[in-house]
């Protein structure tokens, strides 16, 4: 699997991007019925295409009431559904603990179209191709580093055998206890007619048998977890125990993460490239078997669609400021000023994002469809510092007593400064202590 315009276990992140946001997601086109956000009633509304009419089942105030509406409808017949589509949000990729570099497996949570841009292939002296933007973060012996900072001669982290592979540790009569364990639940947990979680198909009871979402031998600690369970049928089982076999037959032991040297590294073109994002708490991956990072550097609405995430301040939240230039104050608001701020956000984040669904779904391309969300919508993003640019920013973006020189930030980016001080504190205790001790000021 390559990490920006590669394969997924056999397929392109391409094709993964595809079926993560079209094929596999529940919403039905406009013109096709289904479930949709209606910004002025603040509620969901269900409507289902069936026989040349739409049928409006009504508004829901959550989504999973309307879909819930939207699926009883279907239910008695069977001309109105679609044919089912692949589903690829349960797939997991291999990823590695940071601290221990022993191998794991972490569900990918979103695909990210990031744009076209070009491409370096990096090669090393055990055969591993990665082909990657140069922002792109790869891990590395001496912690993560940009692909377009590497040179011939440096190593990169890969998967590399471990004394005994993971399959073995979990003994016979365990596995044997697990299963009697896991079928004592079968009748409780899978429906008479429910939905096989690798494929998205819907079968009798009969069918269907309880699979273990993470592996046991990936996680024994979740073994006897009911909500590690999911109906899956017959054919996905069978699928999936190959494809493990086929997999320890590709990786061998591979268990732990292991230096490999680079020994060329040339541009490779530009193309569409992808990212993925997965679950943590170590957000890496396993690309071509090299380690990478799972994240892009922002969240662009040129390339997904944004999502409804909105920022309303808390009461804690100072709203009134007072003095001159320079001079001023923040002092806490009235209960009149709070409710009337809460309710005039909200207000106009729902016609903002009801603007926005209404062109996206005429067709209107994202990077102008988005023009009309406010500066209140919440964006995500990753970014890469060392200590002494991270005692800069906290310099400027804290109040603190012991800051020699003071600053007064936004509460919003102090908010920020204020979480990603303390885990660099848990990270750096000395550095930070330093930190303090010389008012706050970067040496």
């Amino acid at each position: 699997m390559e990490s920006e315009a590669g394969r997924v276990r056999g397929r392109t992140i391409a094709d993964l991007h595809r079926l993560w946001h079209l094929d596999a997601d529940d919403r039905l086109p406009h013109s096709a019925g289904g479930v949709s956000w209606q910004g002025q009633a603040g509620k969901w509304r269900a409507q289902v295409h069936d026989g040349g009419q739409d049928h409006y089942l009504g508004l829901f105030d959550s989504r999973e009431a309307a879909d819930s509406a939207v699926v009883e409808f279907r239910e008695p017949r069977p001309g109105a559904r679609l044919p089912k589509l692949e589903c690829v949000r349960a797939s997991h990729v291999r990823c590695y603990d940071e601290d221990t570099l022993t191998a794991g497996r972490a569900r990918v949570v979103d695909v990210i179209e990031s744009g076209v841009k070009p491409l370096i292939r990096i090669t090393t002296a055990g055969g591993r191709t990665l082909r990657s933007t140069v922002d792109h973060a790869v891990l590395t012996p001496d912690g993560w580093r940009k692909a377009g900072e590497l040179s011939v001669g440096d190593a990169v982290m890969t998967a590399a055998p471990a004394p005994s592979s993971p399959e073995v540790t979990v003994p016979p009569s365990l596995s044997r206890g697990i299963g009697v364990w896991t079928s004592a639940r079968r009748e409780r947990l899978i429906k008479d007619t429910d939905s096989c979680h690798l494929c998205g198909g819907e079968f009798p009871r009969d069918r269907l048998a309880l699979d273990h979402v993470v592996p046991v031998a990936d996680d024994l600690t979740r073994a006897l977890d009911e909500a590690n369970l999911a109906p899956a049928c017959e054919e996905c089982q069978v699928r999936g125990s190959a494809e493990r076999q086929a997999l320890a037959a590709r990786e061998g032991t591979a268990a732990v993460a292991g230096p490999d040297e680079i020994v060329s590294i040339a541009d490779d073109g530009e193309e569409m490239t992808y990212d993925l994002s997965v679950e943590g708490p170590w957000h890496n991956f396993l690309a071509n078997g090299i380690v990478v990072h799972n994240s892009y550097n922002e969240e662009s609405g040129r390339y997904r669609e944004l999502q409804p995430v909105f920022y309303v301040p808390g009461e804690d939240r100072k709203l009134v400021q007072e003095g001159r230039p320079g001079k001023y104050v923040f002092v806490d608001g009235t209960p009149e000023q709070q409710e009337l701020t809460g309710r005039a956000m909200e207000s106009s984040y729902l016609q903002a994002y009801e603007a926005y669904q209404e062109m996206l779904a005429a067709g209107v391309a994202r990077e102008v469809a988005r023009s009309v969300l406010p500066v209140g919508l919440f964006s995500s993003m990753y970014a890469t510092c060392n200590a002494r640019s991270l005692m800069h920013f906290l310099g400027l973006r804290t109040r603190h007593e012991l800051a020699k020189a003071p600053s007064f930030p936004q509460r919003e980016i102090e908010m920020v400064a204020e979480q990603m001080e303390a885990h660099w504190a848990e990270l750096m205790p000395l550095t930070h202590a330093a930190f303090n001790s010389n008012g706050r000021v970067a040496p």
